[in-house]
């Protein structure tokens, strides 16, 4: 790339051109005829299980470093302190401004969750004044399940709070000591956090309808979360409790539950509030309480909103008018309008006034019945309803005006870029399509043209359902049951209309534009999701020394020599395009001869294919010789963003952040994991809509697959940077900058019960991280910074302020280097004396075949019966022991590929048979690198399950950033720089 010596600080957009529109925003829709029916604005969904509730109570406890019982809440030392907490615990919350929790705390293996503790009743006053909690983590645990039904008996932890953001310090946390128990919460608050929420529908049930996942699955993943577990802990060590489902599923399953928790949060606030106004009846909580979306709960309490204009089903019923409204259905025979009219009054002045008012009431009535509601879903869902967007007048007259100008030679820089943000949407200008048909990336697209003002979106729905819902309510629904006049039945029949035009036609809009979003979102960020894990679990190359290479034109382009361990040996800046191109190549064969260096990773910014071109000119000629060089090309996005970065400045003190650019590109093909984890997901250059969907949403989830990858490759926890730790399931920034000090301090661990040492690591965070991190004898003897004390051979105990005392032993555990977790190792010893071993022999082909040998002989369901484990806990623990010391999962992922020549997109022909590397993929199709400088697209019509493995068939695309594949050139635009391509097979 074309660099200066400033810090770079710009993001790289990759340019596919107009295949897809690829980014979209939040859509807004505006109702002309009521204010109220807007749709609300939207919010991350809450990360915490948690649902506030009338009288909610939650005793507070407080980890003390010896404590071993349970402690009381604390009391206040006076009267004066009792009664102003008292006061503070009694008051009204129901309009308080309240803290938006993101589920990127949850992601991140941690929750910061305010939770406001009242005393509202004589049970509450019996226990104790109520005091209000510090802003600190809390967590759920389960009781014993024999003990009681399924959520009862849970405790309240604290623990300290993550809040780990990328380039950002910690926020600071709390003190934690050694002691997890905590006083037992009250009845009423046990009852609150039961499956049901409070609502009038079972969470659990309705959990399994909106995942398709089984309901006593559903049932133990609540239980899990509830406990704090991780999703990676879960997968790995609680597979039988979730069915062995994948991570994905599991957290999907979880989103979804918390988007439950957080509906029944914000009607528990909508009931307060409209309890403290006064408006509150038995049928109206009832009607909040079975809401089962947030669009639901906004169409019944909207008219309720004090913010919002005086609705007129809310003057009607000032007026007095719901007596007739009621008389009209239950009685018409009795009813005369006449009567209601007072002259004078405004509303009330006319029968026709009068009649106005009831129709307004019954309209709303027949707005908010709930088998109303669903009776027109079904309607149209058995009818043809479209979605129609169309270009704007602005968007035209600027489009008019802007070639009006280019004819004029006048093209000021802003109105050429609305120019070309009117041509993006094109497709759109007049496209009509089924929403049971629309993909993904349209609806996205669609909603960002309407959010830039180029398009307007409409939802059509036919007549036939206005027909049909009119004729249904008026002969069956809201049919009179008695006797009634003509007119009547003509307000009646007008009540229906004005109630489907006015209320129902836009609650049901707002209802598929906000069904296709939340579906388009997270066909987004699955497609994200995916793209980064492949990303992150590229096998990495290991064993051989490297040249990272950032090109450049004007300032040259920058080298980093790193070792076989990412360690910088040389750093320099070559200028490779101009005339003194000749002397720039003899340093090169210089530095590469001095440090046998035969592998060179160019990054895919600026000056790349020219790069590319000397290199592979150079190597052509032998000019290495007796080098064999050879060269890859590897994504450099997110590298300028992480060299001005506090981590590298951190890391790479003393080098100019342009040379850093070029040690990050070595580094992330000797090891992506480790050095992509360094930089922010949404800046390595994978994604197509994440600029545009719910930056919670995806925030939490790109975390989480983050945390997943990194544990489920393992960390040798000696070796491994402060960074890299962050991301292990169970641990936060602040335990590991603590594991990273005490390693400082103390010298490498020698097995993992020494995490127990480390401040901030309780029995919680220790179970969630310990399987996750390796031990290698071989690393801890040279990571030794300092002098270690020589081990003893018999345990000895340790003091550590803020921790209880406990015996540590001080000697290697080769299951350390393994797998298997610890609270499985009595299990794995007892296996390896079954099968005549040890576990000095781990991975051995000795052990192995004793392995072989004994679960041929008696299968895996039978031993899991003999140990008294489960089938898959013995499994784990026989991959971990039959897998050799330092396995890396990732050796099954493919590497990046390196090359010695390159092709030019002018040499291919259509029908040519190319292999090729996945570079993106998106909701429309998937990128290629074939080699000649411009990635080819795959569209997704030419992906299809007769050309896709077995396993990878129940994936919605199915290619992933990674996977090489063979492919034929159906189509060849070199102007535009397009290539078309078919996908012929992946390869394995």
């Amino acid at each position: 790339m074309n660099l200066n010596r400033q810090p770079r600080a710009t993001v790289r957009t990759v340019d596919y051109g107009d295949w897809e529109d690829d980014r979209v925003r939040v859509f807004n829709i505006d109702d002309p005829s009521e204010e109220e029916w807007r749709p609300p604005e939207r919010k991350a969904p809450c990360p915490g299980p948690r649902a506030s509730a009338a009288g909610e109570k939650l005793a507070a406890s407080k980890r003390t470093s010896k404590a071993k019982e349970p402690k009381a809440a604390k009391v206040p030392k006076n009267e004066s302190a009792l009664r102003k907490s008292d006061a503070k615990s009694r008051a009204p919350k129901g309009r308080a401004k309240r803290k938006n929790n993101t589920d990127e705390d949850n992601m991140n293996g941690g929750e910061s969750k305010d939770i406001k503790k009242e005393s509202a009743s004589p049970r509450a006053a019996e226990s104790g004044p109520s005091v209000r909690a510090k802003e600190e983590r809390v967590s759920f645990t389960v009781s014993n399940a024999n003990e009681g039904p399924l959520f009862a008996g849970w405790t309240a932890k604290k623990e300290e709070v993550e809040d780990f953001t990328f380039d950002e310090p910690a926020l600071k946390k709390q003190k934690t000591g050694a002691d997890w128990k905590s006083a037992v919460p009250s009845k009423e608050s046990q009852a609150l956090e039961k499956g049901d929420l409070n609502m009038n529908w079972d969470t659990i049930e309705v959990l399994s309808t909106l995942t398709c996942v089984e309901r006593w699955v559903c049932g133990n993943v609540v239980t899990l979360l509830r406990e704090e577990n991780t999703v990676p802990f879960m997968v790995r060590y609680r597979k039988e409790m979730i069915n062995h489902m994948d991570a994905d599923a599991v957290r999907d399953v979880q989103l979804v539950y918390e988007e439950l928790c957080l509906l029944a949060k914000k009607t528990q606030s909508v009931v307060n509030t409209l309890k403290k106004d006064g408006v509150l009846t038995t049928e109206l909580e009832q009607s909040l309480r079975s809401c089962r979306s947030a669009d639901e709960l906004d169409h019944v309490y909207t008219p309720y909103k004090k913010g919002c204009k005086v609705t007129k089903v809310r003057k009607a019923k000032a007026l007095g008018l719901e007596a007739a409204a009621t008389a009209l259905m239950e009685s018409p025979h009795n009813l005369d309008l006449r009567t209601w009219v007072k002259p004078g009054t405004e509303g009330l002045s006319s029968v026709k006034e009068v009649a106005t008012g009831v129709e307004h009431i019954l309209a709303y009535t027949i707005a908010k019945d709930p088998e109303t509601l669903n009776f027109v879903k079904t309607l149209c869902e058995n009818s043809a309803v479209t979605l129609h967007s169309s270009v704007t007048k602005a968007a035209l007259k600027e489009k008019e005006e802007q070639e009006k100008s280019d004819q004029d030679h006048k093209k000021p820089g802003v109105q050429k870029k609305k120019k070309q943000d009117v041509d993006k949407f094109q497709l759109y200008f007049d496209f009509t399509c089924n929403i049971k048909r629309i993909q993904p990336h349209q609806t996205l697209a669609i909603n960002r043209g309407e959010s830039l003002k180029i398009l307007t979106v409409k939802v059509n729905i036919p007549d036939s359902v206005k027909s049909n819902f009119t004729r249904w309510c008026v002969n069956t629904r809201w049919k009179p049951k008695t006797y009634a006049r003509e007119e009547h039945h003509t307000l009646i029949k007008s009540s229906v209309e004005d109630s489907f035009k006015r209320l129902v036609l836009p609650f049901l809009t707002r209802m598929y534009r906000t069904k296709l979003t939340t579906v388009a979102e997270k066909e987004s960020v699955a497609m994200f999701v995916r793209n980064l894990r492949q990303r992150l679990l590229v096998c990495p190359v290991r064993g051989c020394v490297m040249m990272g290479v950032d090109p450049g034109f004007a300032h040259g382009c920058k080298l980093a020599v790193l070792s076989p361990t990412g360690q910088i040996l040389h750093t320099d800046v070559v200028y490779l395009h101009g005339s003194r191109n000749h002397r720039e190549a003899d340093k090169l064969r210089h530095l590469m001869t001095k440090y046998s260096c035969s592998r060179v990773v160019i990054g895919n910014g600026t000056a790349c294919r020219e790069t590319e071109s000397f290199f592979a000119d150079l190597i052509a000629r032998r000019y290495f010789h007796p080098l064999d060089v050879s060269y890859c090309i590897t994504n450099e996005a997110g590298a300028s963003i992480y060299s001005v970065s506090p981590e590298a400045v951190k890391e790479m003190p003393d080098l100019d952040p342009n040379l850093r650019s070029a040690v990050s590109i070595g580094r992330r093909v000797q090891d992506p994991l480790a050095e992509l984890v360094k930089i922010d997901p949404k800046h390595i250059g994978i994604g197509t809509y994440q600029h545009d969907v719910s930056s919670g949403t995806l925030k939490a989830a790109l975390d989480a697959v983050v945390q997943e990858c990194v544990s489920f490759v393992g960390v040798d926890i000696n070796i491994c940077s402060e960074t890299l730790m962050r991301h292990i399931a169970g641990l936060s920034t602040s335990r590991a900058r603590n594991i990273a000090e005490w390693r400082e301090q103390n010298g490498p661990f020698i097995n993992r019960e020494q995490l127990k040492l480390v401040k901030g690591i309780g029995p919680k965070s220790y179970q969630q991280c310990a399987g996750f991190i390796r031990i290698n004898q071989k690393t801890m003897h040279s990571a030794r910074s300092a002098p270690y004390p020589a081990a003893p051979h018999k345990p000895a105990a340790k003091k550590v302020k803020g921790k209880s005392s406990a015996i540590i032993p001080t000697h290697f555990n080769p299951l350390d280097q393994t797998c298997i977790h610890p609270e499985s190792y009595d299990v794995a010893q007892r296996f390896l004396c079954l099968i005549g071993s040890s576990a000095n022999h781990i991975g051995s082909a000795e052990l192995i075949q004793c392995v072989n040998r004994k679960v041929g002989s008696s299968s895996v369901e039978e031993l899991s019966k003999t140990l008294g484990t489960t089938p898959e806990t013995l499994q784990l623990i026989i991959d971990g022991l039959t897998q050799p010391p330092g396995f890396d999962i990732r050796q099954d992922f493919g590497q990046e590929d390196f090359k010695r020549g390159i092709v030019s997109i002018h040499d291919l022909q259509v029908g040519t048979v190319l292999t090729g590397r996945v570079e993106n993929t998106c909701l429309f199709g998937a990128f290629v690198d074939i080699g000649v400088g411009r990635a080819g697209l795959i569209h997704k019509s030419n992906i299809t399950l007769d050309k896709l493995p077995v396993c990878q068939r129940r994936r919605s695309l199915a290619l992933g950033p990674g996977e090489r594949v063979e492919v034929r050139v159906l189509n060849v635009d070199a102007q535009r720089g397009r290539i078309g391509l078919d996908l012929i097979r992946v390869l394995q």
